[in-house]
């Protein structure tokens, strides 16, 4: 984009010297034979290309940016007066121009003053607009930078908290080794690479999504002895290879409906996740429990980003193309549902 822009505003000053160059050029040809005539546009040409930048570059960003229009105002009549006069005195001194009753001194004035204006004119409207397309591309710029970094920060969202308990639970397992405790290192190190490596792309397969919220829910499953109520229903699975999505989104809100649902703290809770391809559009449900003493899961509630966040990636990634729903259900059941068209 900043190229894109930068290469707008190189082509409107060559765009506008190309037609003030035309304009000089038959204006003279009225006055000056054609030898005469050529040298006589060179030296306009530079004089302006001079007059120009230096409304350009200078007054507009020195006066006019600054809100200092009266001074801004003031030095560009004074450019227009002084390189007028110039022109008038320089001009007919230098070159042999043809002056008669039809073609008057008067008009030579007003072609001189005509070209001086329009050069003042247009190099404080571009310089003016240059500054807003700037601004705006700022705006821009900031706007993305900001739903990267929601994307980073989602990317970084599993609990690192949980993860050291993890490991704390692996090291008071390991002084009696057992099964758990090899699985739990299997679980664990597919989370970190996850982590560490998949995270960094900007799209990753549904399959890997998939694998990675397995881990977590098996990281829980033996936490808790393997009694949590935590079920999935994948559909299409062969197709979970084929599909690409930003990385981080399904298993923020599976880490979400963790939090929320009570899992391994109240009887009868419980996470229910399904993956399906249906119409052309990928479909991801959770429903869980909600938590009815809240402060037995109070500290697992965090300020994160939660949907808010996965919302702004979606909208960046699928504009129009998405639809999220995250409300309450009856007998105490939440519902997240996403919706993505492929």
């Amino acid at each position: 984009m900043k190229y894109h822009w930068g290469f707008l505003l190189r082509f409107q000053h060559v765009f506008f010297f190309l037609v003030f160059l035309a304009i000089i050029f038959f204006t003279e040809n009225y006055f000056l034979d054609v030898p005469e005539l050529i040298w006589s546009v060179v030296f306009a040409f530079i004089l302006n290309i001079g007059i120009y930048y230096l409304v350009y570059f200078y007054l507009v960003p020195q006066f006019y940016l600054s809100n200092k229009y009266p001074e801004f105002i003031l030095y560009a009549l004074i450019c227009f007066l002084v390189s007028s006069l110039f022109r008038i005195l320089l001009e007919p001194a230098v070159f042999n121009m043809k002056f008669n009753e039809t073609l008057s001194n008067t008009k030579f004035l007003y072609n001189v003053y005509t070209a001086q204006g329009i050069v003042i004119l247009v190099a404080s409207f571009l310089g003016i607009t240059k500054d807003k397309f700037l601004i705006e591309q700022d705006f821009k710029n900031l706007g993305e930078e900001k739903d990267q970094l929601y994307l980073d920060l989602l990317k970084s969202k599993l609990n690192p908290h949980f993860l050291l308990n993890t490991l704390n639970n692996i090291y008071s397992k390991s002084i009696t080794p057992s099964e758990n405790t090899s699985e739990s290192i299997l679980h664990l190190s597919k989370l970190l690479q996850y982590v560490i490596y998949d995270t960094n792309k900007e799209y990753i397969t549904i399959s890997q999504e998939f694998s990675s919220i397995q881990s977590l829910k098996g990281l829980y499953q033996l936490k808790y002895n393997n009694l949590l109520d935590i079920s999935f229903d994948i559909k299409d699975e062969e197709t979970l290879d084929l599909i690409e999505i930003p990385p981080s989104i399904c298993l923020t809100l599976f880490e979400n409906a963790l939090k929320h649902s009570a899992v391994g703290i109240e009887a009868g809770s419980f996470i229910k996740l399904s993956y399906a391809i249906q119409h052309h559009e990928f479909l991801f449900d959770i429903r869980n429990s909600v938590a009815q003493n809240r402060t037995l899961v109070s500290n697992l509630n965090d300020s994160g980003l939660g949907n808010e966040a996965v919302i702004s990636i979606l909208k960046k990634y699928y504009p129009e193309r998405f639809t999220f729903i995250s409300e309450p259900m009856e007998n105490n059941m939440y519902q997240t549902i996403l919706k993505i068209k492929l």
